[in-house]
C-alpha cells in the first residue's frame, strides 16, 4: 500500500496549538482541566487512525449487511461496561464515578430517532462529525455549525418535551447490583453480537495494512485496526471517568456554545428553563474552558487534525455540490435538536448510558437505529447510496 506524505506544516501547527492550549488551561483553570483536554486529543487520534464511527457502521449494515462496524461497537460497549460497572458499584470508594442516567421517555424516543436520520444525512454522529472535521472535511464544518444551531434550539424547547412525561431514570446497577447487572448486560451484548454476525450477508474481513518500522511508528502514523480502536477508546473513556468523574460526552458543549453566542448577540436565554439551574446554568455563566465537554471536543478536533496530518490524510480542500450542502444543513439541525432531546448523542447517551447501566441508553440505540434506516432510505432516494442489497 502506497505511503501518504506527512503534512509537516499541519503537524507542527497542531502540536503548537495543543501545547499552548494545554498550558493556558492549566494556568487559567486547573491542571485537571488541562488533562481532560489532552484526553480529548487522545480520542481524536484514536478515532482518526482507527476510522471508528457509528454512522458508517450502521449504514454498511443496513445497505450491505456488513456487520464489522456494529460488532466493534458492541465490543466497545462490553469492554467499557466491564471497566465502569465495578466503579459505579463503589468497589473503589475513593473514586468519584457518576453514571449517565436520564429519564426513559418520549424526548429520548423522538430525539434519538431524529438523530438517527440526521447522522445519515449529515454524514457523521457526534464523535464522527468532530473527527472528520478535524481531518479537514469542509462538508463536516457545515454539519457541525448546524449541529450547534440544532442543539441550541433543542435546549430552548426541551421543557416542552419534558412535559410529555416519562417513567423516570432507571439504573440496572442500582436495581440488580453491579455483578449481576454486568453479567446480564454482557449476555445481552453477546447475543446481539452473534445476531448481527449471523445476519451479515458477506464476509467482513478487515483490510490488511502494512506499515513499516517499529511499533511507535505504526501507532503514530496509522492506520490502526478497528479492534485496536476499541481498546483505545475504552481506555480513554476510563481515564475520562477517573479524571472528570463522568463518562465521555460530546453534545452538551454544542448547545452551550450556541446559547452563549445567542446570548452575546442579545438573545434572551433567561426564559429557557434548561439553562436556569444546575450545571447548565453554571456552565453558561463561566468560560467554556471550565466545561470538561467543551475541552474534550476542542482536544478531539485537534487530535484528529494531528493524526490526519501524520498519516498524510489531512484534506481541507473539497468541492461541495448543492445537494451535499443541503443534507449537511438538514442533517446538522436534526443531529443537534435530536441530541438535546435525547440527553446526548451516540457517545453521551448510547455509549455512556449503556455502559453506566442506564436504561435510556438502550431506548436511544433502538430509536436511533430505526431513524438511521429512514435516513439511509432518504440517501438512496437522493442518489447518495445504491439501493439496499437483497
Amino acid at each position: 500500500m502506497a505511503k501518504n506524505k506527512i503534512n509537516t506544516f499541519t503537524v507542527v501547527l497542531t502540536l503548537l496549538a495543543i501545547s499552548l492550549l494545554a498550558w493556558f488551561v492549566a494556568r487559567a483553570v486547573s491542571f485537571q482541566q488541562s488533562l481532560i483536554f489532552l484526553i480529548g486529543v487522545g480520542f481524536g487520534i484514536v478515532l482518526l487512525h482507527a476510522a471508528f464511527g457509528f454512522t458508517g457502521g450502521w449504514r454498511q449494515f443496513i445497505l450491505q449487511r456488513n456487520s464489522k462496524g456494529i460488532q466493534a461497537q458492541l465490543a466497545l460497549l462490553a469492554l467499557t461496561s466491564i471497566l465502569f460497572f465495578p466503579l459505579l458499584g463503589n468497589v473503589l470508594p475513593g473514586i468519584q464515578a457518576n453514571a449517565a442516567l436520564a429519564p426513559v421517555g418520549y424526548s429520548v424516543l423522538v430525539g434519538a430517532f431524529l438523530f438517527g436520520i440526521g447522522m445519515q444525512l449529515g454524514g457523521g454522529c457526534g464523535s464522527g462529525t468532530l473527527y472528520t472535521f478535524g481531518q479537514g472535511q469542509v462538508d463536516m464544518l457545515i454539519t457541525l455549525c448546524f449541529f450547534i444551531v440544532g442543539a441550541t434550539v433543542g435546549s430552548a424547547h426541551l421543557h416542552w418535551w419534558y412535559a410529555l412525561g416519562d417513567i423516570g431514570s432507571h439504573s440496572i446497577i442500582q436495581q440488580l447490583g453491579w455483578p449481576i447487572a454486568l453479567l446480564s448486560q454482557l449476555v445481552v451484548l453477546a447475543a446481539l453480537y452473534l445476531l448481527v454476525k449471523r445476519l451479515s450477508r458477506q464476509e467482513t474481513k478487515e483490510h490488511s495494512y502494512t506499515v513499516d518500522g517499529p511499533l511507535l511508528k505504526r501507532v503514530l502514523f496509522g492506520p490502526w485496526s478497528i479492534w485496536l480502536g476499541v481498546i483505545g477508546l475504552a481506555v480513554l473513556n476510563l481515564l475520562t471517568m477517573l479524571t472528570a468523574g463522568h463518562p465521555w460526552s460530546i453534545t452538551f458543549a454544542f448547545g452551550l456554545w450556541g446559547t452563549k453566542i445567542w446570548s452575546a448577540l442579545g438573545g434572551d436565554v433567561a426564559s429557557w428553563p434548561y439553562w436556569s439551574s444546575g450545571y447548565p446554568a453554571q456552565a453558561l455563566n463561566q468560560s467554556v474552558l471550565n466545561d470538561a465537554t467543551s475541552l474534550m471536543d476542542f482536544g478531539l478536533i485537534l487530535g484528529a487534525m494531528l493524526a490526519a496530518a501524520l498519516a498524510g490524510k489531512y484534506a481541507p480542500a473539497m468541492t461541495l455540490k448543492r445537494k451535499r450542502i443541503f443534507t449537511a444543513v438538514i442533517g446538522g439541525l436534526l443531529l443537534g435538536y435530536g441530541a438535546r432531546l435525547a440527553f446526548g448523542c451516540n457517545i453521551g447517551a448510547l455509549l455512556a448510558g449503556i455502559t453506566t447501566g442506564s436504561l435510556h441508553g438502550w431506548l436511544w440505540m433502538l430509536a436511533a437505529f430505526t431513524g438511521s434506516i429512514v435516513g439511509v432510505r432518504i440517501r438512496i432516494k437522493m442518489g447518495f447510496d445504491r439501493p439496499v442489497s437483497h
